[in-house]
């Protein structure tokens, strides 16, 4: 009878998560399922192969290590019930059988299908946001095909090129196209791990860069102009200008990380979370300014930092939308008062640090650190685009010297 384990593979960092896999053993022989399923060093017994609580775990992340528990559980139940199939049928079977079969019921083997159950699955496990970014990239390429899915063993290069062409052709930019490439890709690659089609590289002839971007960050003399708005007569413009100067005043927090803070996450001066992207945890000394502008919200009736979930009855994801895009309209009626060249949404506020911490030559290893980027390559191409005046300076010498 064949006998299964589900194991823990640590990152080769220990600020980022690692991942679970089942290990099916039959004659000898042994065989991994890869489940895409991550969490911590700390949240995983490894004698008891089992998730655990860490002492102080904030709710979003109890909440995903439950679903991810029971998605642990759901997993087991199915494959004892194909080894009991395979015992039941009296023939031989070999650990591949197991594998197969499983899989077979995971998913099917079109790419549409599978995309939709991933999507679906890493939702239950509490990993919405990268739910969510795969959703966006299905549609686009539903839309594509006119509803009809494709074997995954016919996904090539020319359909990834034609799909390439199709965007172009509707006006969609490259920094867009390549996000629905990087995305499908992503999934594609899920598809082949889990053994389902072998590798063919369909993407190797669209385009999966990223381009530098127009200038999203202000200078510091316009970060006071927001700062200093009298915005009293305008309470949802006066709101917006505050999220605004939070996530400037706290390392150019993204709004979603915003949105979620909770007041147990500051302690003893200390505001700590975790990258909703990312799952990195960070920790920023708590600041004069930062209080003032808590102290100016009212959230008494909740346990968020800010006003901006306001009822956990409700789907709190959908009011973070909702208010994300109210935020960002008002802050736009701003940045036109001001003036401004460029659109004024929080992520100006963002890229508007990153830009003045270099620009006071602060190391770009402190820059990452501090935004909470994966490497240094991410906040290289934050501040590539970033400020060319640098740049303009140069030419303009070089063209005086003619």
């Amino acid at each position: 009878m064949a006998t299964v384990r589900t194991k823990f593979r640590a990152s080769s960092s220990d600020t980022k998560e690692g991942t679970l896999f089942y290990q099916v053993i039959h004659n000898r022989v042994a065989r991994q399922i890869h489940t895409g399923y991550r969490l911590y060093p700390h949240e995983w017994d490894a004698e008891n192969r089992e998730i655990v609580f860490p002492p102080g775990v904030a709710d979003n992340r109890r909440n995903y290590l439950v679903s991810l528990g029971n998605a642990l559980q759901a997993d087991a139940g199915r494959l004892k019930g194909v080894i009991s199939y395979l015992d039941r049928s009296g023939e031989a079977y070999t650990v591949d059988d197991v594998v197969s079969r499983y899989l077979s019921q995971a998913d099917n083997h079109c790419f549409i299908s599978f995309a939709r159950n991933l999507a679906g699955q890493l939702g239950r496990i509490g990993r919405q946001c990268t739910a969510d970014t795969y959703t966006t990239a299905i549609n686009s390429f539903i839309r594509f095909r006119e509803e009809r899915d494709i074997p995954l063993d016919e996904m090539d290069s020319d359909l990834m090129v034609a799909y390439e062409g199709h965007l172009k052709s509707n006006g969609i930019c490259p920094n867009s196209t390549s996000f629905y490439m990087r995305n499908l890709r992503a999934i594609y690659n899920r598809a082949v791990d889990k053994g389902l089609t072998v590798q063919r590289y369909p993407f190797k002839h669209v385009y999966t860069g990223i381009d530098k971007t127009v200038k999203r960050a202000v200078p510091l003399d316009v970060i006071r102009q927001i700062r200093d708005l009298d915005l009293t007569l305008q309470p949802d413009m006066d709101f917006a200008r505050d999220i605004f100067m939070f996530s400037f005043y706290t390392r150019g927090m993204a709004f979603v990380d915003i949105a979620f803070l909770k007041k147990t996450d500051l302690q003893n001066g200390v505001l700590t979370y975790r990258r909703h992207k990312t799952g990195q945890q960070l920790s920023i000394k708590w600041e004069k300014p930062m209080q003032e502008l808590v102290d100016r919200q009212g959230t008494s009736g909740t346990p968020y930092l800010l006003p901006i979930i306001t009822d956990g009855g409700k789907d709190v994801r959908r009011q973070y939308r909702n208010q994300a895009h109210r935020v960002n309209r008002n802050l736009k009626k701003i940045g036109r008062r001001l003036g401004l060249a460029i659109p004024l949404t929080t992520y100006v506020a963002r890229h508007g640090w990153a830009s003045i911490a270099r620009s006071k030559n602060i190391p770009l290893a402190t820059i990452s650190e501090a935004m909470g980027h994966d490497s240094e390559n991410t906040t290289r191409i934050y501040l590539a685009s970033l400020d060319t005046a640098e740049v303009d300076r140069a030419n303009s010498l070089i063209l005086k010297s003619l």
